[in-house]
């Protein structure tokens, strides 16, 4: 495939995973959009219930399935490797907008914090959970997360590079700040209604299991640079040291 088609493709792919992206913060803080996770089709709550379980579903196993190695392998059969990532951001993303399109709503009130001083704590709880996905995209490589870096390495004619191993600012504190943020975000709801408490529970239970997955494969691609790195920083909450450690990382390392 000639240049041009692939850059603007992960081009694409960008625009429309920002899109889902910034819809999604809406949907979950239920501010501006239309259709939110306490705002969006009316339903029974059996069918509700059904119709949310799957669209979660869904996207839990396209983002782990997609993300394994051997699935990358196997679409790189298909597609130009340097389309792979940019493949994936756009699945995940067209799911992301399904799930915000077709949401149940089940309104029924768990917790409402009327307290105005508290209300306010949990929403700036909310944006800065969403802040600390965003920055801790770019502590990595968001360009490479997402897929641009390896269409622009294509555009150059230059072959694709592994970005290096490093640890900096967010992740000395804990393995995985993107998915603490996404974690904080979730849960941090002023008003928590039934749809958002099964949208944080079930979001919850998938970082916990798909994070298995991502650190077997850093370990089984890394060796023993990752597991020294386990060995001193905690998964998701900071200062909670592995095996009671209270030593920090070495510097210069980084999961990609």
């Amino acid at each position: 495939m000639s240049r041009l088609p692939i850059v603007a493709y992960g081009v694409v792919c960008y625009a429309v995973f920002l899109a889902a992206f910034l819809y999604s913060v809406g949907f979950v803080g239920d501010v501006v959009v239309p259709r939110t996770v306490d705002h969006a089709v009316a339903a029974p709550v059996p069918e509700a219930l059904v119709v949310d379980i799957v669209l979660l579903g869904l996207f839990a196993v396209q983002h782990s399935v997609m993300a394994r190695p051997g699935f990358k392998r196997m679409l790189t059969r298909a597609v130009p490797a340097a389309m792979e990532r940019s493949t994936y951001v756009l699945a995940s993303s067209l799911l992301l907008a399904l799930l915000c399109w077709q949401w149940r709503t089940i309104p029924a009130v768990v917790w409402d914090v009327a307290w105005r001083p508290g209300r306010l704590a949990v929403e700036a709880l909310f944006w800065a959970g969403w802040a600390v996905v965003l920055a801790s995209t770019f502590m990595i490589n968001h360009f490479d997360l997402f897929g641009l870096r390896q269409v622009y390495l294509a555009w150059r004619g230059r072959p694709y590079t592994e970005v290096a191993f490093r640890t900096e600012l967010l992740y000395r504190l804990v393995r995985n700040p993107i998915m603490l943020g996404f974690l904080v975000a979730f849960w941090a709801a002023p008003t928590m209604t039934a749809g958002h408490l099964l949208f944080a529970m079930a979001t919850t239970a998938y970082i916990f299991i798909a994070l298995q997955f991502e650190e077997h494969d850093l370990e089984q691609a890394l060796g023993e640079q990752y597991r020294e790195y386990r060995r001193h920083v905690p998964m998701l909450v900071p200062g909670l040291r592995p095996g009671g450690r209270t030593r920090s990382p070495k510097s210069g390392v980084r999961p990609a």
